[in-house]
C-alpha cells in the first residue's frame, strides 16, 4: 500500500474507528489518542499491511490501543465521567442500552451496524470465528431486545 491510499484509507474510516474507540473508552480524548496512536502504528507498519484487510487491520490496532488505554486506567484514581452522547431524544433509550452491553457484544453490534463491517471482516478484527461473530450479534439483539422491552414495561 502506497501513503496516498492510506491517507484515502486512514482518511476514510476515521469516523467509525473514533466512534468505535468512543464506544469501548466512553471518553473522547481516549477515543482520539487511541485513534491517532494506531494511525502511527499502522504508518509505521505501512509495509507489512495485509493487502485487501486493511480495514479489519487498522481496527484491530485500534482496539488494542484502547486496551492499551484501560490497562493505563486501570492504575488511575477513577474521576465520574458524565458521557456525552449525541443520540437524538428519540434514541436516547437506544443507545443507553448499546452502551450497557458487554464490550464484546457492544464491539461486534457497533461494527456490523454502525460501521457496516461484513461478519469477515469483523471476525479478522477481532481474532474471532465467523460463528462467534454471528453468536455475539445474535446475543446482542437479544439483550437489546428484552431491556427496551423492560424500559417500555416500566414506563
Amino acid at each position: 500500500m502506497d501513503k496516498a491510499a492510506f491517507e484515502r484509507l486512514y482518511l476514510d474510516m476515521l469516523p467509525g474507528l473514533y466512534r468505535l474507540a468512543q464506544s469501548v473508552l466512553r471518553h473522547p480524548a481516549d477515543a482520539q489518542d487511541a485513534v491517532q496512536q494506531a494511525a502511527a502504528k499502522a504508518w509505521a507498519a505501512l509495509d507489512r499491511l495485509p493487502p485487501g484487510h486493511e480495514r479489519a487491520y487498522f481496527t484491530r490496532i485500534v482496539i488494542n490501543e484502547c486496551r492499551n488505554i484501560q490497562r493505563r486506567r486501570m492504575r488511575e484514581t477513577p474521576v465520574p465521567d458524565i458521557p456525552d452522547r449525541g443520540a437524538p431524544p428519540g434514541d436516547r433509550e437506544l443507545a443507553l442500552a448499546i452502551d450497557a452491553l458487554p464490550e464484546d457484544l457492544r464491539l461486534t453490534l457497533l461494527m456490523k451496524y454502525m460501521e457496516g463491517y461484513g461478519e469477515r471482516e469483523i471476525a479478522a478484527a477481532l481474532g474471532i470465528g465467523i460463528p462467534a461473530v454471528k453468536s455475539r450479534l445474535y446475543r446482542a439483539r437479544r439483550r437489546l431486545e428484552r431491556t427496551l422491552k423492560e424500559e417500555v414495561a416500566l414506563e
